[in-house]
């Protein structure tokens, strides 16, 4: 298999976009890409500060190195959850994203959960949930808390999430089957500021999972490897699954059915947002944007944890 463009032995070969690379040009052409995205969806300007969470994974530390050399003014945050499951999961993590921004001499955010609140997120879901289920809707609250608290207090105009093509297609699949118009309305490359929350971009969002882990391979990018703990069973990896068997037989049919969705959406296909959408206003407790009619999620959590009686 020879590159395309110089015909030097590829690295990768990629039947949805009928196309084989070698390093150089792959390393190359991937940075293209994600700038063409930038630029379609109107994600993000070189004057606009840009704050990227950073799991230590392949896809966020990809895409923050992808920022930096496209040019664009961008920060890491990293949260540090305390999710261990016996293999040091979260140590791991943050060494790596530590690793990663004191090598390009890149800014780094870390926000310690446990330090915020005296808890761990596996732990701070034990108290709440009274060791019910896994602690992944916990953690994704809390992560979204802190990440728009953050951006919000340092003065950054964009959010940058590491979400893939491969990523973006299991929960738009897992919400079709469902009809969560809420939530399909919401999803997209971009969602826009609202009532205190700050735009949040996907510059990902139409690249494979497969090319960020060979971009991030090439550049030698030191990244963790294993999921989190929690992950096993998770339904959004059985709906990768189905989408990788479909690849297989028909390349491209994750980026078409991605791509004709955004098309369907900007042509009127669900009711407009503001109709369904509940208005935002400020947590009497922390300040952050919240549709409930006291206290914000996180707020009620940490109510929650603090109240008499609560599991130890």
């Amino acid at each position: 298999m020879k590159c395309r463009l110089c015909g030097a032995k590829a690295v990768i070969q990629m039947r949805q976009h009928k196309l084989a690379l070698c390093k150089e040009h792959f390393l190359d052409w991937l940075p293209v890409q994600v700038e063409r995205a930038i630029q379609k969806y109107r994600m993000v300007s070189y004057q606009e500060r840009i704050l990227v969470a950073v799991s230590g994974g392949k896809d966020s530390l990809s895409l923050w190195d992808l920022l930096h050399r496209l040019g664009y003014q961008a920060d890491g945050l990293h949260i540090y959850t305390g999710i261990d499951g016996g293999r040091a999961y979260a140590s791991e993590s943050l060494q790596r994203v530590e690793r990663f921004a004191a090598a390009r001499d890149l800014k780094l955010h870390l926000v310690n959960i446990a330090e915020e609140t005296g808890y761990t997120i596996p732990e701070l879901a034990a108290r709440t949930q009274r060791g019910r289920g896994k602690p992944c809707s916990v953690c994704g609250m809390i992560k979204r808390h802190v990440m728009n608290r953050v951006a919000r207090r340092e003065g950054y105009d964009v959010l940058a999430t590491g979400h893939n093509l491969d990523d973006e297609v299991a929960v738009l699949f897992g919400n079709t089957l469902s009809w969560s118009v809420e939530y399909l309305l919401r999803q997209g490359p971009v969602l826009p500021a609202e009532g205190g929350l700050v735009r949040k971009v996907k510059p990902l969002c139409r690249i494979y999972e497969r090319e960020t882990a060979a971009y991030a391979f090439l550049r030698g990018i030191d990244y963790l490897r294993e999921d989190c703990p929690f992950s096993s069973g998770a339904t959004s990896i059985f709906y990768k699954q189905l989408w990788s068997q479909l690849e297989h037989e028909r390349p491209g049919a994750k980026l078409s059915f991605y791509l004709s969705f955004l098309e369907a959406r900007r042509a009127g296909l669900f009711a407009a947002p503001e109709t369904i959408r509940a208005a935002l206003h400020p947590c009497p407790s922390c300040g952050q944007p919240t549709s409930a009619p006291d206290l914000c999620a996180y707020c009620r959590l940490l109510e929650r944890v603090k109240a008499p009686g609560a599991p130890r």
